[in-house]
């Protein structure tokens, strides 16, 4: 488990990670008024005096001006099943003062990134565990997809009570569930015999802890950083991602070479450490009571809580940079994935062995951690749709480009640009997706988006194979260059027309 905030683009993890930061932390600030939230100037302070109606002096002192009260949200009854809360849309602010907000964000961030570590850690070696079991192949990739399937189910559910203010607890007994699991895998293989059946079990807890985790975990970020500093902080925790990613796997090799146990052990301890993390932050990571969704009556429980899961669907639906977002993440997952899964059909067709496939792996995921680390400065110069516009026509060339490549190094370098091009966009995108979703609704929307995204990667390898075994990895390629740009040009006409950098409007 390891999603923090939306998504980043990942061909040899297939989903898109949020998701979300070592190096300089940003000054996160705001007030628990909300006053900020809007991407105002920080610096204008608020009169000293104000008249007992609410209302405080014009700044040349005539017409007392009212000050602005945030709008409760409103029910609408739609004339069947429970009613509809509809939300006013202002961007959440962080509630936390400074020093706590930075110490939130620094917590929030080292969680993260030990529970990526560790999840890459153990699974890297799973599969290598149920093989030398007897499993076969095919098998494994059976219960790997039965695992997915039980997360894309809990996902939604779960970030129904993260949205009522539940976030913390949710991501903390959720972490320590997931710990007690993989400490049970531990003392099972460090047993010598591993029945199967307590083995699968185990991890199908794990699992679906990780769902309820990282569903919760979604949309902290806008309640611990005002909206100007989203994307760095976004960037941050995607290289911290990125780089459990390119050192994850082998260190899970290793540790599986010294004892079949202890990438087990290592992935337990780093849920420890993700919720004695969480568990410190400050922040009870909760909207203010008035931007909450409101919960059902006892008599209509599920139906309810079905009804609210479906809250984040139906925002998707209204709201046309969300639609646009989902389009464009889950594309461009699905095809980043086919990509990688074709590159390593080119390789094998070529006679290349497990190496080339290991430089190929190393290169793109330096590069991912490279374009993480860069993103800041390359999407906060400028809107969010010229971003989006030039990553999705720069994305084109090097999918054209694998084609004819030969050699390992080439495929590596093309995949790697690839994977360097679209954390900006990512980024970008993410930030913006914060600013406009009710803070009431951020777990249930970006549960939705990362759903849509996962789901369209888990189907990505299989279309990719047929493709490649049937028309060759040439042509397949080719055909995701051809996806590729027809994704750019609907990014170009589907685009917002945001104004500059920071001056981006609060929806």
């Amino acid at each position: 488990m390891a999603s923090h905030g939306t998504a980043s683009s990942d061909p040899a993890r297939g989903r898109l990670t949020a998701r979300l930061t070592a190096g300089v932390l940003p000054e996160c600030a705001g007030d628990s008024s909300g006053s900020n939230a809007s991407g105002g100037n920080p610096s204008r302070g608020s009169p000293s005096r104000s008249s007992p109606s609410g209302e405080r002096p014009g700044a040349d002192g005539g017409r007392p001006r009212r000050l602005h009260r945030p709008r409760r949200p409103r029910r609408r009854e739609t004339g069947r099943g429970p009613s509809v809360m509809t939300y006013p849309a202002p961007a959440p602010a962080s509630a936390v003062p400074l020093p706590h907000a930075r110490r939130d964000v620094r917590l929030f961030w080292w969680a993260g990134t030990c529970d990526a570590l560790g999840s890459q850690v153990a699974g890297f070696v799973l599969p290598l565990l149920l093989l030398r079991l007897g499993r076969s192949p095919a098998e494994v990739g059976a219960l790997a997809g039965l695992f997915a399937a039980a997360t894309l189910v809990l996902g939604p559910l779960a970030a129904v009570p993260a949205d009522r203010g539940a976030r913390k607890r949710v991501m903390v007994v959720a972490a320590l569930v997931s710990a007690a699991a993989m400490t049970g895998v531990t003392v099972v293989v460090a047993a010598g015999r591993v029945p199967l059946a307590v083995l699968l079990g185990a991890v199908l807890v794990e699992r679906c802890a990780t769902a309820c985790y990282e569903a919760a975990s979604l949309g902290t970020v806008a309640l611990v950083c005002p909206p100007e500093e989203h994307r760095r902080v976004l960037s941050r925790l995607q290289a911290g991602e990125r780089g459990a990613l390119v050192v994850g796997p082998a260190l899970g090799g290793l540790l599986f070479a010294a004892g079949a146990w202890l990438p087990f052990l290592v992935d337990a301890l780093s849920y420890v450490v993700a919720a004695a993390g969480i568990r410190a932050m400050r922040s009870g990571l909760s909207p203010r009571p008035e931007q909450r969704s409101p919960g059902g009556t006892s008599l209509r429980t599920w139906r309810v809580l079905l009804a609210e899961a479906g809250a984040g669907v139906a925002l998707l639906r209204r709201e046309p940079v969300l639609r646009l977002a989902l389009v464009w993440l889950s594309a461009v997952n699905a095809l980043l994935v086919a990509l990688y899964y074709t590159t390593v059909f080119a390789l094998q067709d070529h006679g290349r062995g497990a190496a080339p496939l290991g430089l190929v792996l190393a290169l793109s995921g330096a590069a991912g951690l490279a374009g993480a680390l860069a993103a800041p400065r390359l999407a906060g110069r400028h809107a969010t749709a010229t971003v989006l516009v030039a990553v999705s026509w720069l994305m084109v060339p090097p999918a054209v480009a694998l084609a004819v490549a030969r050699e390992a190094w080439q495929f590596g370098l093309l995949l790697g640009l690839l994977c360097f091009l679209t954390p900006p966009a990512t980024v970008a995108l993410q930030a913006r997706i914060l600013r406009i979703t009710p803070p009431g609704l951020q777990a249930r929307t970006g549960t939705v988006l990362a759903t849509a995204s996962g789901a369209a990667a888990a189907l990505a390898p299989a279309l990719a194979g047929l493709s490649a075994g049937r028309a060759g990895a040439g042509a397949t390629f080719l055909g995701c260059a051809v996806l590729l740009a027809v994704l750019a040009l609907y990014a170009t006409r589907g685009a917002p027309r945001l104004p500059h950098g920071a001056k981006e409007e609060t929806v």
